[in-house]
């Protein structure tokens, strides 16, 4: 089915042209109508323009039209226009049926949306790093690079199911390694958590660096029942621990109904560590607040990702290890 999609750059430069051109070609061969802002390549320091630049991008996306506006990567900058951001304008493009899809620094954007307006963007990839990796896409020369050689098949699969109004749900398998052993990845299974139903429960949260800067502003959204889902990159397990301490100790985590631990990647132990590890981190948070803590969402800076209705009221089972989120349709 073929949709309008709008690519614009709201936070960091796009630094890989190369993968910006493949994820437009790779769009295009999927058969979307591919709209390129006119400042998506522009630079200002390390930002994708002035903030009155950038600021113009997102106005020009929401009028769009388009059905799905992409950011082209995250980084940062849109914690800077928090303030100006066009909420009314937003809400009005998200009510015709515009999909604000991002991931990692759009979560600034996800979450001063749901607090200021209440309405549902998409935690999901952005251009480069989702649909511009792998080899040269039908259209462009050179051959192909290093990496992976295509997008991942089920995050394509996720936003299809998003642009065809068929996505209801996500599903995943929780780790089963015991604490401190194992890969740090796989998480810990809570042996206390062999079944779960939470009905209706708001969805929020994204990377973990953002949301936690706006702990204590006017964009941090105050969920109370909800279900946060959390991710994040380049942050070593103690940095990852003293930000969940921060959201601990202003009694966010306490007022969730679940916590849902995505992927938290690239970061680098060190002797000095002495066995602490990511896995130590969930132990520990375990044992500071009784609210149910899955892990292994396939969501994260990885390739293999599901979308996610930021601020739509979802479901989660769960049986054993096998966990979903489910929302039907949400558009």
């Amino acid at each position: 089915m073929k949709k309008h999609i709008y690519i614009y750059s709201p936070s960091g430069a796009v630094r890989d042209k190369a993968a910006f051109r493949r994820g437009v070609a790779r769009l295009k061969s999927l058969g979307h109508e591919v709209e390129v802002d006119t400042d998506a390549l522009t630079r200002h320091q390390r930002f994708a323009g002035d903030d009155l630049t950038r600021l113009a991008a997102i106005g020009r996306a929401a009028a769009s039209r388009a059905d799905v506006a992409l950011v082209s990567r995250g980084g940062y900058g849109l914690t800077r226009l928090l303030p100006q951001l066009p909420y009314k304008a937003i809400g009005k493009a998200i009510d015709r049926g515009l999909l604000f899809v991002g991931i990692s620094d759009f979560t600034a954007f996800q979450c001063a949306v749901l607090s200021k307006t209440g309405h549902v963007t998409w935690a999901g990839p952005a251009l480069c790093e989702g649909f511009g990796v792998g080899g040269t896409p039908p259209g462009l020369p050179g051959g192909p690079v290093a990496g992976p050689t295509a997008p991942d098949e089920i995050m394509e699969a996720c936003f299809d199911d998003l642009l065809c109004g068929q996505g209801e749900g996500a599903g995943w398998r929780q780790g089963r390694e015991p604490a401190g052993q194992g890969p740090d990845q796989a998480g810990v299974l809570d042996p206390a958590l062999s079944t779960l139903a939470i009905k209706k429960a708001k969805l929020w949260g994204g990377n973990l660096s953002v949301l936690t800067s706006l702990l204590g502003t006017p964009y941090f959204p105050e969920v109370k029942g909800g279900i946060l889902f959390l991710e994040d990159v380049g942050e070593h397990p103690y940095r990852i621990e003293r930000m969940l301490t921060q959201l601990l100790h202003a009694g966010v985590l306490a007022r969730q109904k679940a916590i849902v631990l995505g992927q938290f990647t690239e970061f680098k132990l060190t002797p000095h560590d002495r066995g602490y590890r990511l896995n130590s981190v969930w132990s520990w948070l375990r044992r500071q607040v009784n609210v149910p803590m899955l892990t292994n969402l396939p969501y994260g800076h990885v390739a293999t990702k599901v979308l996610l209705p930021v601020g739509q009221a979802v479901d989660l089972l769960v049986e054993g290890r096998d966990a979903m989120l489910l929302w039907g349709h949400s558009h």
